[in-house]
């Protein structure tokens, strides 16, 4: 079942409850753990408060920093680490654990049933030791499953951060080119100048031809973009630099602004527009047009004008756009927005994230005819820091 027609207002109303109902369950745990130490009733209401009081704080944290601009450009490590990771991924990690010690609690009622059944065909004391020994099991089992969600979560924030993949596709086109595709930066507090500087060094090692970037620039504020499009603007391919907007900049953003600091940065921002490259293999077009919700697209108004003989590329952030385009005949359009999920599970071949069950193009390469789609992973993480199983990614594209 897809969830397309989904508000994106109802999801964020559904991840928010998840968020505080698992940080309700988990104090309850805690605090019944608590109780249960041979401590003084003194020693344990101070450990109860204080359990409280970090959780409180921690969630807090996170949500002014997931939906409150923090114009913090490039904050030290340490502080970036302490102030805006470690909230995200206690955030995140609460709802997994708490979904996996409810699970462990409704097994453990059931074993309870059967535990019951049993002592009425053994004697007392065989009963005792089992008892005994599924208790010491029990409560390891919990300490495991209680922490093995954070310390996952804690791995997905420091994966995102330091490793990505280069993924690399030969594609028919009808002219050579070499082209590096990024999306999806998200430039903020998770994303600082000196992580995109990385990218950008990568970008710069492959020599494209031309360098496209599908949207999502900023994270939740516009003061992140003059430093994104800085770093970008380093590439200096022989084709140019093209840029289409996502979601992001609609939301967070003032458009004639932006499109004044793409302007200052040569980086060429196409909005329902295109442009028409010459080389000595013959013309190509780089088409963009607007995001397909947050925006006013307009493929028609992007194509207008254009031989059809002339092969064109197109950008969009989101790929919905695929059948569209397939059917104007257009043999190559790249796009992101969905982070392939940004934490997946994959079981018998399927893969299953929050992408999947909102689209039909979550990552990779898509075919209808002579018509190509590719959706990239993108470099950068929304709502939380944390990538699993979906690492970042650099696209280089090889037209022929």
């Amino acid at each position: 079942m897809r969830l397309l027609g989904m508000a994106f207002p109802v999801l964020l109303i559904i991840i928010f409850s998840l968020t505080v109902l698992s940080q309700i369950y988990l104090f309850v745990r805690a605090r019944q753990c608590i109780r249960g130490w041979r401590r003084t009733d003194h020693v344990k209401a101070r450990f109860i408060r204080a359990v409280a009081l970090t959780m409180s704080l921690l969630f807090a944290m996170n949500l002014y920093i997931t939906f409150r601009p923090v114009p913090w450009v490039e904050p030290p490590l340490a502080v970036q680490t302490i102030l805006f990771y470690l909230p995200a991924v206690w955030s995140l990690g609460a709802i997994f654990s708490a979904v996996l010690l409810c699970l462990m609690q409704v097994v453990g009622w059931l074993g309870e049933k059967v535990v019951r059944l049993h002592r009425s065909t053994t004697s007392q004391a065989a009963a005792k030791n089992v008892n005994l020994s599924r208790r010491r099991f029990l409560q390891a089992a919990v300490s495991g499953v209680a922490t093995a969600p954070l310390i996952l979560s804690g791995y997905g924030a420091a994966h995102a951060g330091t490793t990505y993949d280069m993924r690399e596709l030969t594609l028919p086109f009808g002219r050579p080119l070499r082209v590096v595709q990024l999306t999806d930066i998200h430039a903020g507090i998770h994303m600082t100048p000196r992580q995109m500087r990385r990218y950008v060094d990568q970008v710069l090692a492959l020599q494209p031809d031309l360098f496209v970037l599908t949207g999502d620039f900023i994270s939740n504020s516009p003061v992140f973009l003059p430093g994104c499009l800085a770093e970008m603007a380093r590439v200096r391919p022989r084709y140019g630099t093209f840029a289409t907007l996502g979601n992001h900049e609609h939301w967070y953003g003032d458009l004639s602004e932006m499109q004044t600091i793409f302007r200052q940065h040569r980086i060429l921002l196409l909005r329902n527009a295109h442009q028409v490259m010459q080389t000595e293999h013959g013309p190509f077009a780089v088409a963009g047009i607007d995001d397909l919700r947050a925006g006013h697209p307009d493929l028609g108004a992007a194509l207008q004008g254009l031989n059809a003989a002339v092969p064109t590329l197109l950008l969009s952030h989101r790929p919905e756009i695929f059948p569209q385009a397939a059917a104007r005949g257009i043999p190559l359009t790249l796009a992101g927005h969905y982070h392939g999920g940004q934490i997946k599970l994959s079981l018998a071949g399927r893969d299953i994230s929050l992408a999947n069950f909102m689209t039909k193009y979550p990552e990779g390469l898509y075919s209808i005819k002579a018509s190509h789609l590719y959706v990239s992973r993108g470099i950068g993480t929304t709502f939380t820091p944390v990538r699993l199983n979906v690492p970042p990614e650099v696209t280089l594209l090889h037209l022929v």
